[in-house]
């Protein structure tokens, strides 16, 4: 069956309802079978996210309203504006803090792996012969096994797969 692409929210209807002190999410995507999370955040003025970093995922960020200034891990501060787009890659550190106004920006990401409990893996049968060896595709972190026989980042958890 083939998913039907459908608008999920306008936000110019969305940011005009919002309560000029509301702080924290105003929307997300809560789609079933979904590869993407999307948060629409809300900062009220002068209010901040303190210093983070995100191991495994990259984070794209653009500003919808008000303004504001994101302190990187260097030291180096960018001016937020809108419409503008902000690439956070992963392990990047960073700090956000809203202006006078406050801030409404989008975040958009892969989706983070839900917490499963998985059974044992067992190996396939193998009639005559050795299986072929596959650990060069086995995420050392999570274990999950690559569907890309050349592999840089594992799909599940982000981790660097090592150089060959």
């Amino acid at each position: 069956m083939n998913a039907t692409p459908r608008v999920l929210a306008v936000l110019d209807e969305l940011l005009a309802s919002v309560a000029p002190g509301r702080r924290g999410a105003l929307w997300h995507l809560a789609e079933q079978g979904r590869e993407l999370d999307a948060n629409v955040v809300r900062l009220p003025p002068d209010a901040g996210v303190g210093e983070h970093q995100e191991d495994v995922l990259d984070v794209l960020l653009v500003v919808l309203a008000g303004e504001g200034s994101l302190r990187t891990g260097t030291g180096e501060t960018l001016r937020l504006a809108p419409t503008e787009v902000v690439w956070l890659p992963r392990t990047s550190r960073r700090a956000l803090l809203a202006g006078p106004e406050g801030l409404t920006y989008l975040t958009v990401h892969r989706r983070r792996p839900g917490l499963t409990v998985k059974p044992a893996v067992r190996a396939p049968a193998y009639e005559g012969g050795e299986a072929p060896c596959m650990l060069d595709l086995v995420c050392a972190r999570c274990g999950r096994l690559s569907a890309d026989r050349a592999p840089k980042f594992c799909s599940a958890c982000g981790e660097a797969f090592p150089e060959r």
